[in-house]
C-alpha cells in the first residue's frame, strides 16, 4: 500500500487583532490578543531536508521564519480582516514549503481553522461535558460495565468553501447550535437520554451528528474525546477511533551531521496517536474496544518507551519520520484496522503516516 507521509511543523504567535466584519457588539471587534498556534502539514520531497531525518526541524524552522514578521504585531496592519481563515491564507501564501497539505490556525485552546489544499476552511470548536455513563453490552467484569463518569470533550467540525470571503462560520454561530445539546448532556447520566442507552464514544458521536446536522448543514465531523487519550469521530457515514500513547525515549539521529543538534543524544516525550477505521459492531456499539487496542499494541510500546531508540536494531534511524513509519509497519499486522499514525516529538511538530488524507484534522 502506498502511504502518505506528512511532516508537521508548529510555532506560536503573540499578536493583537480587531475583526471588524463581525456584528456590532461582538467582543472580537475590539482590539484584543491571542497566543496563536500555527501549524503546517506538508508532503515534503525526499531531498527537502539538508539530511535524512531532519525534515521536522527543517519544516519548523521554515514556518518560524515565515511567521516571524507577525509576532508581537497588530495584525490589522498586515491583514485588513485578520480572521483565523485569512491568517491561514497569509501563512500559506508566504510559506516556502513544497506540497503543503493544510495550514492550521488555533486562536484559543477551544477553536481554530484548518485551511486545506483546496482552500476549504475546516472550522472547529471544542466543548466540555461532565457526564456519567455505563456500557450495558460489555462482557461481565469489563470496567465500562460499571457506572462511571468522564469529563468528555466534544469537537464540532464544520467545512466551508470560502471562495474569497474573509470568514466562513462564526464560532458564535456554532455555539448557538450547540447550546441545547450542552444543556441536555452536561451533568447528566447519558444512559437516561433517549437514543443513548448504549453511550459508547462512537454512538455518542453519531447521536450528536443526527441532532446537529439539520441546524448546521456545514457539519463535517463530530469528535468525542472520552478521555484525554482516546475517542471517536463520525462523519455521517463512517466511524474512526484513536488511541494515544506517551513515549519517553532517547534518540540520536544517525544521519545528522556532527555540527547539528540532532546528532547529539537527546530525548522526547513523544505523543503517539493510532487512528483505526472499522465498521460499527451493532451489538457492542463500538468499532474496537480501546482496551483491546492498548493490549495489542503494548508489546510494541514496551520496545520503545524508556529506551534509547538509536540502539534498536529494527530502526534504521531514530528520527520521528522513520519511527512513525516503523510503528505503522510493525503495528499494522496486529491491528489491521490501523489507518494512520501521528507521532509528535514536541507540541505540533512531528510526522503523520497515513493510508489517505481524508481523516479528520484533530487539534495538535
Amino acid at each position: 500500500m502506498n502511504l502518505v507521509t506528512l511532516t508537521v511543523g508548529s510555532t506560536t504567535l503573540e499578536s493583537a487583532r480587531s475583526v471588524t466584519i463581525l456584528p456590532e457588539g461582538h467582543p472580537c471587534r475590539n482590539l484584543h490578543g491571542h497566543s496563536f498556534q500555527v501549524t503546517a502539514f506538508a508532503e515534503l520531497p525526499g531531498d527537502y531536508s539538508p539530511f535524512p531525518g531532519g525534515e521536522v526541524a527543517a519544516c519548523r524552522g521554515e514556518l518560524e521564519a515565515t511567521v516571524a514578521p507577525l509576532n508581537y504585531q497588530h495584525l490589522n496592519q498586515v491583514l485588513v480582516q485578520p480572521t483565523d481563515e485569512n491568517l491561514a491564507r497569509w501563512v500559506r501564501e508566504h510559506l516556502r514549503l513544497p506540497n503543503v497539505d493544510r495550514i492550521a490556525i488555533q486562536s484559543t485552546p477551544h477553536q481554530g481553522v484548518d485551511l486545506d489544499r483546496h482552500g476549504m476552511a475546516h472550522v472547529w470548536r471544542r466543548y466540555r461535558l461532565q457526564a456519567a455513563h455505563q456500557l450495558p453490552n460489555v462482557p461481565p467484569g469489563h470496567k465500562c460495565g460499571r457506572m462511571h463518569g468522564h469529563g468528555f470533550e466534544i469537537i464540532v467540525h464544520a467545512n466551508q468553501d470560502l471562495g474569497s470571503r474573509h470568514l466562513s462560520i462564526d464560532y458564535d454561530h456554532i455555539d448557538c447550535m450547540w447550546a441545547p445539546l450542552q444543556a441536555e448532556l452536561n451533568y447528566h447520566c447519558l444512559n437516561d437520554i433517549e437514543g443513548l442507552s448504549n453511550p459508547t464514544s462512537e454512538l455518542i458521536s453519531s447521536w450528536l451528528w443526527s441532532r446537529l446536522k439539520q441546524s448546521l448543514p456545514e457539519l463535517s465531523w463530530i469528535t468525542v474525546f472520552e478521555t484525554g487519550s482516546c475517542g471517536a469521530n463520525f462523519d455521517g457515514n463512517s466511524y474512526r477511533i484513536w488511541k494515544d500513547f506517551t513515549l519517553d525515549s532517547a534518540v540520536q539521529v544517525k544521519r545528522a551531521p556532527d555540527s547539528h543538534h540532532l546528532s547529539r543524544l537527546h530525548g522526547h516525550t513523544f505523543l503517539l496517536r493510532l487512528h483505526l477505521h472499522a465498521p460499527l459492531d451493532q451489538i457492542m456499539g463500538w468499532t474496537i474496544d480501546f482496551g483491546d487496542v492498548k493490549a495489542i499494541f503494548d508489546p510494541i510500546f514496551k520496545r520503545l518507551d524508556h529506551h534509547p531508540l538509536n540502539d534498536l536494531a529494527c530502526l534504521a534511524d531514530s528520527d520521528t519520520t522513520s519511527l512513525a513509519h516503523w510503528i505503522y509497519r510493525t503495528a499494522k499486522p496486529l491491528l489491521p484496522q490501523l489507518a494512520r499514525v501521528d507521532l509528535y516529538e514536541t507540541q505540533g511538530c512531528g510526522a503523520i503516516v497515513a493510508e489517505s488524507l481524508d481523516s479528520p484534522a484533530l487539534p495538535v
